[in-house]
């Protein structure tokens, strides 16, 4: 009766956003803080946390991140680093790696998406996509298209 679209939606209602690529599956789980963010400063923090799980039979290592993160007024900012919270971690078949960061905006909301760099063990490098996803606020909310 319902399709992966039913299953995507759920999962975005759930404010959990998932997607994966080549065995490799993102999930990230935004959440405002409201006690790091100062609306009258226009000031919104956002944590979020990701687990990368190694859905395949060839253990993968994280060897950089790409984020494209979009204000509520159209305003992008690019980040690409190595790793992620200061680690590259190897992920074997049937683990997953899960960590916590933050994004501040100057605006009540955004989106962010991206992807992950990626290398299996046998040498080939690929990339793992990040699932858009909201950042939302108490103080605006959006949807996406």
């Amino acid at each position: 009766m319902f399709g992966l679209e039913h299953f995507e939606l759920e999962e975005a209602l759930g404010h959990q956003y998932a997607l994966e690529t080549r065995a490799i599956r993102v999930s990230v789980r935004p959440a405002y803080l409201d006690d790091q963010s100062d609306p009258e400063d226009d000031r919104y923090v956002w944590s979020y946390t990701v687990t990368i799980e190694n859905r395949g039979k060839e253990t993968v290592q994280l060897l950089s991140r790409y984020w494209n993160i979009m204000d509520g007024a159209g305003r992008v900012q690019e980040v690409r680093a190595d790793g992620v919270v200061g680690a590259q971690p190897v992920i074997p078949p049937g683990e997953s790696f899960q960590y916590t960061s933050g994004c501040p905006l100057e605006t009540a909301s955004g989106t962010m998406t991206g992807h992950y760099q990626m290398r299996s063990a046998s040498g080939e490098n690929f990339e793992a996509e990040i699932p858009a996803f909201l950042l939302e606020s108490p103080y605006e909310r959006r949807q996406i298209h």
